[in-house]
């Protein structure tokens, strides 16, 4: 790492230096916006329950009501569909993703409309929700209209980012908008476990602030770790000699967690449907089936929250694995699996193994999901103070994605540089 920031602060590469700052700036407009509340509104309130995550990946946002309030989020949930269409359930769909950079980009825009659409029901949805039914359908849409507005701002600067900066634009924003809120939840931990009544409770109270910073670290180091593990499956082409496969063995890693973040987006929002519903209907009864069975603290909920996780990490690693298409293309490029004969076999090889992976992946991803929940449970600490959790998970996910494609580039750039004098 040490090695790459070296490299980076060269003459040579004043370029990129100048992409990252053009990425700093780009985050720096993001964080200022989420603090651009919404006018002739008012904050949402300090308990925010299954919208927290929102919130979170928002920068606090959300519970400013700020334009900024909905983030990127109805653009990853029609992301999530677009994908699931494309499994062949409409064939248009299925078809646009196998014409290659093309259909790809004809792909991506209906993702963007689909993501606008989404930003003005759920904006609309959330003004009736918060302000009750004194206001009128104008008030509603001006609300709507301005947080469909500051999601697609949002949209172009993630391609601005992803276009001068050093790319993945709305993955870096989400990681923006979650490392902003750790200061102050950071704050919020130390007030609440210090007290200053005398010396002995100031020294006990930040004994456990340093307890909880230290428990916060390792989940930390945890994290990273299980994402950066994987399994490697060797892979043997006919047109190499097995001397030569003995030298530089070719392999196709599959990490313990494949599906990353998005089975708890999933999960999320399935459970977070009937509280927007309740909160938009307004009816006490609903509402209190809603807290009583469904929201995930509640034990009811949280099993279905746990349940949903695990089955959604299931389908999702299927999803981007997909066994008989890796298969097929391995067949076609006269690859095989050493010791497992390729079509059926080979497919069933790799279901088999994708599935034994999924158990710890997803076991993973039901554990730091549910830290928090439990954490909060246990504890006499706000809400917007927790251990674990999806922020987590995000922010290492970019993070280490982001400096894999920096250091890919400060690489290429040497090759290049190192060929060219030759």
């Amino acid at each position: 790492m040490f090695k790459t920031m070296k490299q980076l602060f060269t003459p040579t590469n004043k370029d990129l230096r100048h992409r990252i700052y053009f990425t700093f700036f780009a985050l720096a407009i993001f964080i200022i916006g989420c603090s651009i509340r919404v006018p002739e509104t008012e904050n949402v309130g300090s308990n925010l329950g299954f919208l927290e995550l929102l919130n979170s990946m928002g920068g606090g946002a959300f519970k400013n009501f700020s334009i900024f309030a909905l983030g990127v989020m109805p653009y990853i949930s029609a992301s999530i569909i677009m994908q699931l269409l494309e499994l062949d359930i409409f064939p248009y769909f299925a078809d646009l993703a196998k014409e290659g950079h093309t259909g790809r980009q004809k792909l991506n825009k209906i993702t963007r409309y689909m993501g606008i659409a989404f930003a003005f029901v759920e904006g609309y949805a959330f003004a009736f929700a918060f302000y009750g039914k004194s206001g009128n359908p104008l008030d509603y849409l001006y609300i709507a209209t301005i947080l469909t507005a500051g999601t697609a701002f949002l949209l172009w600067l993630g391609d601005q980012i992803t276009e001068k900066g050093i790319g993945n634009g709305v993955s870096l924003i989400i990681m923006a908008g979650i490392i902003a809120t750790l200061p102050q939840m950071f704050v919020t931990a130390f007030q609440s476990l210090v007290n200053f009544d005398s010396a002995q409770t100031i020294a006990f109270g930040i004994a456990k602030f340093i307890i909880f910073a230290l428990i916060y670290v390792g989940i930390l180091v945890g994290v990273i770790f299980i994402q950066e593990s994987e399994r490697r499956i060797p892979i043997q082409y006919a047109n190499k000699s097995s001397s030569s496969y003995a030298q530089n063995q070719s392999y196709v890693p599959i990490k313990i967690n494949s599906a990353n973040v998005m089975p708890v987006i999933f999960a999320s929002t399935l459970l977070s449907i009937p509280s927007i519903i309740a909160a938009a209907i307004n009816k006490e009864s609903f509402s209190l089936f809603i807290q009583k069975y469904i929201s995930y603290t509640t034990p009811t909920g949280f099993v279905m929250y746990v349940v949903l996780i695990f089955l959604f990490s299931y389908f999702y690693t299927f999803i981007q694995m997909r066994p008989d298409e890796f298969s097929k293309n391995l067949q076609e490029n006269g690859g095989y699996i050493p010791g497992v004969r390729p079509g059926k076999e080979t497919e069933k090889y790799l279901g088999k193994i994708l599935s034994r992976i999924n158990i710890l992946g997803a076991t993973f991803l039901t554990v730091i999901a549910g830290i928090p929940i439990i954490f909060s449970a246990v504890s006499d600490l706000p809400t917007s103070v927790s251990i674990g959790g999806t922020g987590i998970l995000i922010v290492v996910g970019v993070a280490l994605e982001s400096y894999k494609q920096l250091e890919g580039s400060l690489l290429a750039r040497n090759y290049k540089r190192g060929y060219s004098r030759r």
